[in-house]
């Protein structure tokens, strides 16, 4: 499955980061993963909301310096979000 074919996140795990700051964000976006790889699911979706833009940027930089991440994009439907695909493998 790859993210293009994600229409409903309604059935992925999410973490909300409403009312986070950069740092906090950042850890708990890798615990999250990490937890995540460890229940063997392969698609989260994170929520970092439109507002400013700083949770998103913050978000994706993570996203783009983990190694665990195959793949992530904001979704089409709600650019308010990211799915992300994660590497299950240990």
């Amino acid at each position: 499955m790859t993210l293009n074919d994600v229409i409903f996140v309604d059935s992925y795990p999410k973490l909300d980061l409403h009312g986070f700051d950069r740092e906090t964000a950042r850890v708990a976006i890798m615990d999250f993963m990490k937890d995540q790889r460890k229940l063997k699911q392969p698609i989260i979706v994170i929520i970092h909301g439109c507002g400013s833009g700083i949770l998103k940027a913050t978000c994706h930089d993570v996203l783009r310096k983990s190694r665990c991440v195959l793949d992530f994009k904001t979704f089409y439907y709600n650019p308010g979000c990211t799915i992300v695909l994660l590497s299950i493998d240990e």
